[in-house]
């Protein structure tokens, strides 16, 4: 595999409408956002997303989008070719990547990857932080002001914010580890052994 300091990255998130009982849940907005090692932080996107059902009102406390914003929104199926040529070729980041994994097998067989996901990878590198939610990681270790400076007016639970904050996070890491001259499957499997431990006890 490539050296990490070779490969771009780009990350993914979803905000959604909210589960309701016997529904799946459905997508109301995507964020994107690459970075590497050599190139920075670049090619920011995000839209909010045409759905057939209602925005709980748990989820729009969290994130705050509702009908008024998505009334001409697209579909995802609409934006499959932009989201396409800007995941292909890059190693997805996400965090806590259950969803956008799940939002993504709308598309089968697309074949993204590898994925590499922030929350596992904060587990393994700090598994003493009582909390590792992006927003959390965020205020721990200084990287809200640069997502702010990156996404202005924007702030956590935005797609494209979080999107970038995942990528500064991923950054940290690297930087802290001294993984650049690593191969990029040091960050695919990380031990979170330590913080299960911590956890049980």
């Amino acid at each position: 595999m490539p050296l990490i300091r070779h490969c771009r990255f780009t990350a993914i998130d979803f905000e959604s409408a909210g589960a309701t009982r016997g529904m799946t849940d459905s997508p109301v907005q995507v964020g994107l956002a690459s970075w590497s090692v050599e190139g920075g932080h670049a090619d920011p996107f995000v839209s909010y997303l045409r759905t057939e059902q209602p925005v709980q009102w748990s989820a729009r406390k969290v994130h705050g989008i509702g009908p008024e914003q998505l009334a001409d929104a697209p579909s995802l199926l609409t934006l499959w070719p932009d989201l396409k040529r800007r995941l292909a070729g890059a190693v997805v980041v996400a965090h806590g990547k259950g969803t956008e994994k799940r939002f993504l097998r709308a598309f089968p067989g697309h074949g993204f990857g590898p994925w590499i996901d922030t929350l596992l990878l904060a587990r393994a590198a700090w598994p003493d932080l009582s909390d590792h939610s992006l927003g959390a990681l965020g205020a721990s270790h200084g990287l809200t002001d640069a997502a702010m400076a990156l996404v202005p007016e924007k702030s956590w639970h935005d797609a494209l914010f979080d999107s970038v904050a995942s990528l500064l996070l991923l950054e940290r890491l690297i930087d802290a580890l001294a993984l650049a001259d690593h191969p990029v499957e040091t960050l695919l499997h990380p031990d979170t052994s330590a913080w299960h431990k911590k956890k049980r006890s």
